[in-house]
């Protein structure tokens, strides 16, 4: 680990001074941050520690509705705010299926949503990658490609967005509260991640200086809550990043769709908001074929990366299997292996 300078501010307008410094990351939980510092895929010459401003680690319902949660409210106790367990359960499902509980207990909101990609070649300092190095190449392309992307990917980046958290925040509609040196602003969490172009990686939605300081969850939301679900297949259950993810949310009257939510994880380089998906399933009769159907929406964009033209398959699988358990209905308890495609659809085994 390469020496850098370490503050520590207390309030917004502190920490938004040093942050703007050239060469600056901002420090939260650190469950993602520090693991880059050791293994040399991130060397910053200033660490500007955010964790003791006040204010940042509280959950609030705001006038309108909307519920406000601070960028330092740890993950583990957001999976059990009641607000949250109310409003938007299915986000609870993937708190709960993200990580370990030591590292939910220690990550916070804001660090989750902003955490870099899980792509191995961009943490090994040894390949080529366009993520570290503008112009430097990807030599994940013709490597081992069965957990990249297939949507939204070019030549220049085939990584995907690791966070389960942000999934269902998408589908939802949430925003992201930025707080920066030209004021504050709000931006929808969907256009915080950027897809890479053809002549480079992702662009930072954030300036220099900016930070996130809360997420909001609008209160669109909270109809959708009786049939919200979010699904999960990874390659071990107790703790790996998704493979393919999806949430899903209906809302549903007189038999009835007459609001459909969905978007997918694993996929591309942001949660993958099926747009189209959701127009079809819209007004329609809830049934398998018209999941099935949905599913093979949501992946009409997608093409292999590389040696990954099952993920395709998966992602229309498990899209339409989410859709099917949100149908079914939101449980009253969380399954004791959240969002997994082993727990039972009813969440009778619960670890709450």
């Amino acid at each position: 680990m390469t020496p850098f300078d370490y503050v520590r501010p207390t309030t917004i307008p502190e920490a938004i001074a040093a942050a703007s410094e050239p060469g600056t990351a901002v420090l939260a939980g650190g469950t993602n941050l520090l693991d880059l510092m050791k293994a040399g895929a991130a060397s910053p010459k200033r660490v500007v520690d955010i964790g003791q401003i006040a204010g940042l680690d509280s959950v609030e319902v705001l006038a309108d509705g909307a519920l406000r949660i601070g960028a330092l409210v740890r993950n583990a106790d957001l999976a059990n705010h009641f607000e949250i367990l109310a409003r938007a359960p299915a986000v609870a499902e993937a708190l709960l299926s993200g990580a370990s509980p030591q590292l939910r207990n220690a990550a916070t909101v804001g660090g989750n949503l902003l955490q870099q990609t899980r792509c191995p070649y961009f943490y090994d300092v040894a390949s080529a990658c366009n993520r570290r190095a503008d112009g430097a190449g990807c030599d994940a392309l013709g490597g081992q490609t069965h957990g990249h992307a297939i949507i939204g990917w070019t030549e220049t980046c085939i990584a995907t967005h690791p966070s389960d958290f942000a999934v269902p925040l998408v589908a939802l509609d949430a925003e992201v509260e930025i707080e920066g040196p030209a004021g504050r602003r709000l931006l929808p969490l969907e256009q915080l991640y950027q897809l890479p172009s053809e002549a480079g990686a992702p662009s930072p939605a954030l300036a220099p200086g900016e930070i996130v300081t809360a997420l909001l969850l609008p209160p669109s939301a909270t109809p959708l809550a009786p049939h919200s679900r979010y699904l999960k297949l990874r390659e071990r259950t107790s703790y790996a990043f998704a493979l393919v993810s999806a949430a899903a949310a209906l809302r549903i009257a007189d038999g009835r769709i007459i609001e459909a939510r969905l978007a997918l994880g694993g996929v591309a380089a942001r949660p993958w908001r099926a747009r189209n998906a959701e127009a079809a399933l819209s007004g329609a009769e809830p049934g398998a074929e018209l999941f099935v159907e949905a599913g093979r929406l949501a992946v009409s964009e997608a093409r292999p990366s590389g040696d990954n033209a099952s993920k395709i398959t998966l992602a229309a699988r498990v899209a339409s299997r989410a859709l099917a358990r949100a149908a079914h209905g939101t449980p009253e308890t969380i399954s004791a292996l959240p969002a997994s495609v082993f727990s039972p659809v009813e969440g009778e085994l619960s670890d709450a």
